[in-house]
């Protein structure tokens, strides 16, 4: 029962489909959703309306009947009150038609699949491939629109049957259609076969929806490919979304007990054999109690063997004496009109003359400065001109600069003067390889001498194996990184634990240099690392403001102070909202719509198109969310879209939207807008990597679990000349004050110890 206004409910039912979820309690399932009406009682005048109520689980596009009362909310209006609902799975008859009015087929709407279908049935298809004039029979149309719907049938000719199977087994189109193109013409096979390989497979599809699926085939709760997919989907879990290279068995066992117990208990003898068959089926590594997917297995265990042999591989092939040294230093001093400082010549000659070492330190340290102080020694003394110009077309250029975002890769181009790029377009990857194959061949090395890595904490075990994978042996390397910062994404701490493991020379660079000395961020930075705040952290500064606010308070001050900027003459390129949670009032998702309204509000004047809960349109600022060198773009790049071409403006007839990205053009089509979302309030970790003019930053208690010291941290030195906190003071206290980094299950440092003979890469 739905315990939301009690006395409102009478007798009425809506069915509709989920056009998108405007908050959700993860909690209590308490949900704001809207729906778009197909039938009501009593009828219904508006064509979408919004749901509230109580849910253990909703997908968006599904179909549902919903029955409750309606009721005058005074602040949002007219809202459903729901009692009970019931998902409903479609027809075949409904199901083709949804399919025909989909965006495959331009030209047709509801009311005009439901004629063809009626005329001829579930092979409607067929019967239009056999004799296109069979469509001026039913709906007339001219020519030309008749050519275009017979085109569109001819290119998806055998969907039909597939996409049906999958919408009445309760996939929405988006998803159905998702599926058909991974498997093609083994749809049905393997869906019926397989159903829980599509969580491998299909970003979206989870364990619960595939076992739902699996349930509905008759798959037993007992069954082991069920215990098998529960154990590894899990494992897959706590890697990705927690960044654990391994798990230990007691725990993954105990998790995927929960996870699979239905009405009994699942017997650990079974969850044993399931984890048993995995490893047996390579899909899994054991070490000891450890267990790992097997390519982080072999990842961690070959980087480690990597890093140990050039930390052990002894003196360079060419060594420098001091004073070809101190020359080489001296003429690069003089170059730039520098005088570098004792720790920083001491950073510049243990690179020289290191195989492999770690340079680290915090904002205003140096560090850009001592990179581009190696490479014009290095160069130097080894003879390497630096202008690209001197080299032949296949002649490889001695130094390679990358870095794990196209952000970062090009602040490294702009603070040296040579060419840096992503690590995922160093090694040819075009972005898909996940962690599972063998994305490089084994004798494919990096041309050049001298690889210098910047933000190293940003690289996780699995690209950190592939990078190394890739050095020869007479490649020095370079790792450059801030270890106060937010750990990769992916799993592992490979900067970290490198560190730690006192295997590798380090050079931390801790002094703060006279061009970062009037900056109060930087200042702000350093006490945060510390672990403290300053005195003054409410006072009014050039370059920082602190305002305190409330959390019902705080997205309106963030709308004013990004409104006020603006006026300044601020684009809104140059300003980013950090926010370190998705959800909620303060979160990404509702400041991103805030923010679109103040940036660039919905007119009708400009063509939009809508992807999920989110309508874009010309001029928005969005974030590509997934690497694509193939375009050359990039997990956390930022773009403008730039036009939006409907299906009928386009040779092809699908959908484009053209995003610019640092005057790169490039075409998205509407399958593809879930690599992008909008980008004026981003997550913190996306922000890794990135400098903006401006940042603004909440801090509230209601992200009290992800409130870190640095995560705080990681936020502000993002800002480059002004920084903006707001929220709640004690929030911002208590994240600077939480020292405790998130545990994370590695043995990259243990696996550093063992001989590193005993290792080969995988």
């Amino acid at each position: 029962m739905n315990d939301y206004y009690p006395e409102a409910y009478a007798s009425s039912y809506i069915t509709g489909s989920v056009l998108h979820i405007i908050f959700r309690n993860e909690e209590n399932g308490y949900t704001v959703l809207v729906i778009k009406v197909k039938k009501s009682e009593p009828k219904l005048d508006e064509k979408k309306m919004s749901i509230v109520g109580y849910f253990p689980e909703i997908d968006s596009e599904e179909m549902y009947r919903f029955e409750g009362a309606y009721k005058d909310h005074p602040r949002f209006g007219k809202q459903y009150v729901v009692q009970s609902y019931e998902k409903l799975v479609p027809t075949e008859k409904e199901a083709l038609i949804g399919y025909l009015s989909s965006d495959r087929f331009p030209g047709i709407g509801e009311k005009t699949a439901g004629k063809l279908v009626e005329a001829y049935g579930e092979n409607v298809i067929s019967h239009v491939l056999d004799d296109p004039e069979r469509l001026k029979e039913v709906v007339g149309w001219n020519e030309e629109k008749r050519n275009k719907v017979y085109q569109a049938m001819l290119e998806n000719q055998g969907m039909e049957r597939a996409i049906t199977r999958l919408t009445r087994l309760g996939f929405g189109m988006e998803l159905a259609v998702k599926i058909y193109n991974s498997y093609k013409e083994q749809t049905l096979h393997i869906i019926e076969s397989s159903p829980y390989q599509l969580v491998w497979d299909i970003q979206g599809i989870g364990f619960v929806k595939a076992d739902r699926l699996g349930k509905s085939l008759g798959i037993k709760h007992d069954d082991l490919e069920r215990v098998k997919a529960g154990i590894l989907y899990l494992l897959y879990e706590k890697t990705m979304q927690e960044g654990h290279v391994y798990v230990p068995a007691l725990d993954l066992l105990e998790e995927a007990g929960e996870l699979l117990k239905e009405r009994q208990a699942m017997e650990a003898d079974l969850l044993a054999e399931g984890l048993r068959v995995l490893e047996q089926e390579e899909k899994v590594s054991r070490e000891d109690q450890f267990v790992y997917v097997s390519s982080l297995y072999y990842a961690e265990k070959g980087f480690a063997a990597k890093v140990r042999k050039m930390a052990e591989s002894g003196e360079l092939e060419e060594t420098f004496p001091e004073s070809e040294f101190l020359e080489a230093l001296g003429e690069t001093e003089e170059k730039y009109s520098i005088e570098y400082a004792e720790q920083q010549k001491e950073a510049i000659k243990q690179a020289i003359h290191s195989k492999i070492m770690i340079l680290t330190g915090g904002p205003g340290t140096g560090k850009t400065t001592v990179i581009r102080a190696i490479v014009e020694v290095f160069a130097s003394l080894h003879g390497f001109p630096l202008d690209p110009k001197e080299y032949k077309k296949d002649e490889a250029y001695p130094i390679v600069l990358a870095a794990p975002t196209g952000r970062a890769a090009k602040r490294m181009k702009e603070s040296t003067g040579l060419a840096a790029s992503t690590i995922h377009k160093l090694l040819g990857f075009n972005g898909e390889e996940g962690m599972d194959i063998e994305a490089r061949e084994e004798d494919l090395y990096l041309p050049g001498k001298l690889l210098i890595i910047d933000e190293v904490s940003m690289v996780d075990m699995w690209l950190a194996n592939q990078l190394f994978r890739a050095v020869p042996d007479d490649m020095q390397v370079i790792l450059v990184g801030d270890e106060d910062q937010l750990p990769s994404v992916g799993p592992g701490q490979v900067l970290t634990d490198l560190i730690e493991s006192d295997k590798l020379p380090v050079v931390s660079l801790s002094v703060v240099y006279r061009q970062a000395e009037g900056s109060s961020i930087i200042d702000l930075a350093h006490a945060i690392k510390a672990g403290g705040l300053p005195e003054d952290i409410k006072g009014k500064y050039p370059d920082r403001r602190f305002f305190p606010c409330s959390k019902a308070q705080t997205a309106e001050l963030i709308v004013k102070v990004c409104d006020g900027a603006v006026k300044k003459g601020y684009d809104p390129m140059d300003i980013q909202v950090l926010a370190p949670m998705y959800r909620g009032p303060a979160g990404v998702h509702e400041l991103n719509k805030q923010l679109q309204h103040l940036f660039n509000p919905l007119s009708q004047k400009k063509k939009t198109v809508s992807f999920g809960e989110v309508t874009y349109q010309k001029d928005d600022i969005v974030l590509q969310l997934v690497n694509n060198p193939e375009q050359g773009v990039f997990n956390g790049d930022r773009g403008r879209i730039e036009a939006i071409f409907e299906a009928k403006e386009t040779a092809d007839k699908q959908m484009q939207v053209i995003i610019t990205f640092d005057n790169k053009e490039v075409t998205y089509s509407r399958q593809d807008l879930n690599q992008i979302m909008l980008a004026y309030c981003s997550s913190i970790h996306k922000s890794q990597g990135s400098e903006f003019p401006i940042v603004v930053v909440p801090m509230l208690m209601a992200y009290r679990r992800m409130l870190r010291r640095n995560l705080v941290y990681t936020a502000i030195t993002r800002a480059k000349d002004y920084l903006i906190l707001c929220g709640e003071y004690e929030a911002l206290e208590l994240a600077v004050q939480t020292e405790h980094k998130d545990t994370r299950y590695t043995r990259l440092k243990e696996k550093l110890e063992t001989p590193s003979d005993e290792t080969i890469n995988k």
